[in-house]
This record gives C-alpha cells, sequence and structure tokens, in this order.
C-alpha cells in the first residue's frame, strides 16, 4: 500500500518530494539516487531531478518504499 503525500496545488520538483517523503536528508542525496535510475515516476525510471510532480503522481525507490501524492 502507497503512503501518500499532501503536496497542494502547486507542481513540485522530483527531488523535493524525496525530501518531504524522507528518503534523503538533502537535494544532493536525491540528485544521486535519480542519477542512477533508481526512482520510478509512475512505472519509469525517472532521470530529470527537476521533473515537475503533480497531484496523482506516484514515485517509488528501486527495491523499496512507494507513496502517491495527494
Amino acid at each position: 500500500m502507497a503512503v501518500q503525500l499532501s503536496v497542494g496545488d502547486t507542481p513540485i520538483n522530483l527531488t523535493q518530494v524525496l525530501k518531504l517523503a524522507g528518503w534523503v536528508l538533502n537535494g544532493g542525496e536525491a540528485k544521486a539516487l535519480i542519477a542512477k535510475g533508481m526512482v520510478r515516476v509512475n512505472g519509469e525510471i525517472e532521470y530529470r531531478k527537476r521533473r515537475k510532480m503533480i497531484k496523482g503522481d506516484e514515485v517509488r525507490l528501486e527495491d523499496g518504499p512507494w507513496l502517491r501524492l495527494v
């Protein structure tokens, strides 16, 4: 079951989502995970650090937790 993360109505960057979820401590860690192809957005590997995320998007770490933006 996915954890729900409230992000409001304004799109936010994927790196911000990873920080808000508590999966990384800072932007550098988030960028490293993304660059290694360890983050999936809506089922697809995502390499764009500044990917705009909106309500309904799902984010999953490779072999790890996942969440849905609400």
